[in-house]
């Protein structure tokens, strides 16, 4: 983090929606959590962002998630439910989705959707092959350990 992006404080009241946003983010294979422009933000692996946490940016009304996605795909959710769906500024050019967390607007059914999708956007080859492949155990804390492989002789 760098010292021109200070830490947001989290509203007391958001705090039960952050933790089931990061229990999502976390289930995935690999998730890990840290800091990203003073929020938190969930990456594949070692590798890119797929969610990013919008804690009222720059005086927003809302609590929010950031997801990237494939092309086409941002058009269309703010076009079927621009109540719920925003262009978030900075990434939304680059295709990325907002999805208010906050009360009434909240639809987890949604969100847990787009998270996957988010994840399968950017994930490297294997990660995305073991969340296909229904691979997603809870997460500890730690990597997982390596899949084995057979031994040759």
């Amino acid at each position: 983090m760098s010292p021109g992006h200070p830490v947001r404080p989290l509203a007391r009241r958001h705090a039960p929606l952050v933790a089931r946003l990061r229990a999502l983010c976390l289930a995935f294979p690999e998730a890990s959590e840290r800091l990203s422009h003073g929020e938190p933000a969930w990456f594949a692996g070692k590798g890119k962002a797929f969610a990013m946490l919008d804690n009222h940016h720059h005086g927003a009304e809302h609590l929010a998630v950031w997801l990237p996605m494939p092309p086409g795909v941002q058009e269309e959710l703010i076009a079927a439910d621009p109540a719920r769906c925003f262009r978030p500024p900075y990434v939304g050019p680059a295709g990325w989705i907002g999805v208010r967390l906050d009360p009434p607007r909240a639809d987890w059914d949604l969100v847990a959707r787009l998270l996957r999708e988010a994840f399968l956007h950017v994930a490297r080859p294997r990660l995305g092959a073991r969340l296909r492949d229904g691979d997603a155990p809870a997460h500890t804390g730690r990597s997982p350990r390596g899949t084995s492989r057979p031994r040759t002789r």
